[in-house]
């Protein structure tokens, strides 16, 4: 028996979210948690130049080592973004039992959480989990996209209307 995930957006403003890994996975990923306002901790021996770019405007904080159990302290979530197996499984396994939610991006069945795709349009943000398939979650918010992009209009600061006017308004 399968189970689904349970849908949930994280206010991460100020809290402590770890990075292992400084490659191109956790370049995509930083951005993100940076305009959620984490206070984003990497820890990787090396980083990408856009990585070191936002270290040295002070965006966030890098250790430049390998992971160790410590750097978990006071984290409210971590991001695995490195492609050697048996590294990312003992950061998932200190992570487990911290009772912290773990991104894997070498192994979503070992994960305990799961980054969907996401489009935003004004005050509206679509976030799509496709199953543990990235394709299709990234097809279906691109569809979204698109769609809340004819449907709304360039206007994305114009007031959506809400479930009950929306069906109201389909009863004539």
């Amino acid at each position: 028996m399968t189970t689904n995930p349970y849908p949930l957006g994280l206010r991460l403003h100020g809290r402590r979210v770890v990075v292992v890994g400084g490659g191109a996975v956790a370049t995509r990923r930083v951005p993100a948690l940076l305009d959620a306002g984490a206070d984003v901790l990497l820890v990787a021996p090396e980083l990408t130049p856009a990585l070191r770019a936002r270290v040295d405007a002070g965006r966030l904080h890098w250790v430049a080592r390998r992971f160790e159990p410590e750097d978990l302290d006071g984290a409210w979530l971590v991001q695995v973004a490195i492609d050697d197996p048996i590294a990312a499984a003992s950061v998932s396994a200190v992570a487990a039992e911290r009772r912290i939610f773990c991104v894997r991006a070498d192994d979503r069945t070992a994960a305990t959480a799961w980054t969907p795709a996401v489009t935003r349009h004004g005050p509206v943000t679509v976030a799509v989990l496709g199953g543990g398939d990235p394709r299709r979650a990234m097809t279906v918010r691109d569809a979204v996209r698109d769609l809340l992009a004819v449907r709304l209009g360039s206007d994305a600061s114009a007031p959506t209307r809400s479930r009950s006017d929306a069906s109201a308004g389909s009863r004539s």
